[in-house]
């Protein structure tokens, strides 16, 4: 079977027939795509083994993997065991005398761990069927080379393992004398006892190679032998050794009983369960929060530029009517939008898809889309072109005619600009919201539009907001021009969400894109045959660019911000009840490219120093989730939390609910929940 990250393949290797006391060798492959990995069988700090269910013939009985020699492999501050490139798992079939069967009808079911940053867990079912007279020695050099790759016992003679304080210190003797002098690695093939990525020291003296190895801080097993293995480059060695010293005592850590484990699901489940530095809401303050954060909403970068296209046109209109049609057409435009967006949400997520709010800007297509549409209102306001001199004479027209559609168009396009940006006093009431009956979620979705919608509206409605408005006059121009660049800062920021969701290749044919489209639109306005040249030339050029690089814009890749940092590691589901389980407390931060708000915390509040002095002084684990592309696994934790999307900070610590934090951190917050640890 094959998938995105690995392909697996069923072996088989019987030199001299199926017989007892004969070699017999079955084996799964995983042949990795670059920079994916498996795990061997002590994984390390994280990860799972592959494991191997058979399915054979009365008669025939499969022993354990040969697990080949694995690579130490980092992950930020981790350090796991594993294989890349690709990998024979080989395991030895035992023959009972007398058997004979014709052939060996095998069955196998697999399961294993495929990680890069994120880790996928994957299962196949395979089947094989080996004839039992005659040699099968197709795959012969691949078990020989995978059996050649396992380490080789090592006799234990003057060999040592003493426990000494919390440390475990080693001394092998019996290697051979090419390795004298080389860095050698160590795997311990039990888990839990031995720090895979902790701080170790190594020697040579003489023949004798020593180590001294930092033991698990969370050890929960004393024991009386433990097998390593050493490896050099292509050569390794097993030794199985007796234990001498006294280990310290176990640490002790708490296992939940089936029925608080039942009682903390129901509180995940139950959003009013969840401790947060915010009071619980009802439906009311949900309502108001959501009106509130819906004003808020004008402010952010990316919707102010199109406000600020309303009120070129606005303060020109003079006709009272008019300017009330207006100001409900765009009224509706948002309102209507936001019910839109809240319907569809609630709809997808009653049927299973997993999304949040927002979700419209996880999509690298729509992104361009939009990056797209800013440029031409940019180099619109900037007055490149007109769009009268390209819209056919019937749009135009219509245009002229119905400002209210017009009107009602730019609040749609705010709506769809606004929403990722979720702003204070929102997260919560969204939250709330997809929780209630239908009807009072799409009004809490409701009120944010009313809210966004409401100044303009006041403007459109009273005449004495009209008449605090400046005058027209020649100052419209030059103010008109001046709200192209807050489009291109627009631009610029949306082709920074696409490089989090596709590289730096994606941004760069956007970009490329982008300016073909100003050639395209430029070429518009001249007139005569050169100018029909022209166009037709630039719109060829487009339709070729589009055809040759535009795919580069959807193409996934590993976003920058869910790559684990020297400080940051990488979220994943379980991982938090890992670390807690640890007794290590636990600060994730629900983030994502396209988020403003989040990427405002992240420079200010969670680079602080003091809170990162905080952090480390109470050994706070830190996990980033990135939601830039719709990630399943990061909805669901959101939808736990009674969150639809992002911003979110949540403190874990063993023994107690979660607390989540205000979507605005401020550094005094932050440090007076950590002293609470």
């Amino acid at each position: 079977m094959t998938t995105e990250q690995v392909r697996a393949e069923l072996l088989a290797w019987a030199p001299e027939g199926v017989e007892a006391g004969k070699p017999v060798w079955l084996g799964l492959q995983l042949a990795h795509q670059p920079e994916w990995h498996t795990y061997w069988k002590n994984a390390g700090d994280s990860g799972l083994p592959t494991t191997l269910e058979w399915t054979l013939p009365a008669g025939i009985t499969a022993g354990d993997i040969a697990w080949p020699t694995p690579k130490k492999i980092p992950i930020g501050t981790l350090a796991n065991y594993g294989y890349e490139q690709t990998v024979l798992l080989p395991v030895p079939l035992t023959v009972v005398p007398g058997f004979s069967a014709q052939q060996l009808d095998i069955k196998l079911k697999a399961v294993w761990l495929v990680c890069r940053q994120e880790c996928i867990p994957q299962e196949g079912e395979f089947s094989l069927s080996l004839p039992a007279q005659g040699s099968t020695a197709a795959s012969g050099m691949l078990f020989q080379a995978a059996l050649n790759a396992a380490p080789k016992p090592l006799p234990t003679g003057a060999s040592q393992l003493i426990v000494s304080g919390q440390q475990l210190k080693l001394s092998l003797a019996g290697l051979p004398a090419a390795l004298q002098g080389k860095a050698l690695a160590l795997f311990p093939e039990t888990g839990n006892i031995i720090q895979p990525a902790g701080a170790w020291q190594q020697a040579w003296q003489g023949q004798l190679w020593t180590a001294q190895l930092p033991l698990f801080a969370q050890r929960t097993d004393s024991p009386a032998r433990l097998p390593l293995v050493v490896a050099y480059q292509e050569t390794a060695y097993r030794i199985d050794a007796p234990v001498q010293g006294d280990w310290p005592a176990p640490v002790t850590v708490a296992v939940v009983s089936p029925a608080l484990e039942a009682a903390l699901k129901a509180n995940v489940l139950s959003a009013s369960a969840i401790p947060s530095s915010q009071p619980p809401i009802g439906l009311l303050a949900a309502l108001l929060g959501a009106l509130l954060g819906g004003l808020i909403l004008n402010l952010m970068p990316c919707v102010f530029p199109v406000l600020a296209i309303k009120v070129v046109g606005f303060v020109n209109e003079k006709n009272q009517a008019t300017r009330l049609t207006s100001g409900l057409a765009y009224t509706a435009g948002v309102v209507l939008s936001f019910l839109a967006l809240g319907a569809l949400l609630l709809g997808l997520r009653a049927a299973g898809q997993q999304l949040g709010w927002g979700f419209q800007l996880q999509n690298p297509a729509v992104v361009a889309s939009l990056a797209a549409l800013f440029t031409l209102l940019g180099l619109n306001l900037a007055g490149l072109f007109d769009f009268g001199s390209i819209l056919p004479s019937r749009v135009s027209s219509l245009q002229a005619k119905r400002p209210g559609v017009n009107a009602f168009l730019s609040g749609v396009l705010a709506t769809a600009i606004a929403s990722p940006c979720t702003a204070p006093f929102m997260g919560a009431s969204l939250g709330y919201a997809v929780g209630l009956p239908a009807g009072q979620a799409l009004a809490v979705f409701g009120a944010i539009g009313l809210g966004m919608a409401l100044p303009y509206l006041a403007a459109s409605a009273v005449p004495a907001v009209a008449r605090a408005l400046p005058r027209p006059g020649a100052w419209m121009v030059t103010f008109k021009q001046l709200m192209a660049f807050p489009m291109f800062a627009t631009v610029a920021w949306l082709v920074w969400v696409l490089g989090q969701q596709s590289g730096i290749d994606g941004a760069g044919a956007l970009l490329a894109l982008l300016v073909l489209l100003a050639l395209a639109v430029w070429s518009f306005g001249l007139r005569g045959t050169s100018g029909r040249v022209i166009a037709t030339f630039s719109i060829a050029i487009c339709a070729v660019a589009v055809a040759a690089i535009g795919p580069n814009i959807i193409k996934p890749v590993v976003s920058p911000a869910a790559a684990a940092s020297a400080r940051w590691q990488d979220w994943q589901p379980g991982r938090v009840e890992q670390l807690t389980a640890q007794g290590q407390s636990v600060f994730v931060d629900f983030t994502a490219a396209w988020c403003v708000t989040c990427q405002y915390n992240k420079k200010t509040t969670l680079a602080d120093t003091a809170v990162l002095a905080d952090l480390d002084a109470k050994n706070v684990a830190l996990l980033r989730a990135d939601w830039t592309r719709r990630d399943p696994a990061v909805t669901q934790a959101l939808t736990d939390l009674g969150r639809s999307g992002v911003p979110v900070y949540v403190i874990y610590k063993a023994g107690r609910a979660p607390v989540v934090l205000s979507e605005i951190l401020s550094v005094n917050d932050v440090r007076a929940e950590l002293a609470k640890l």
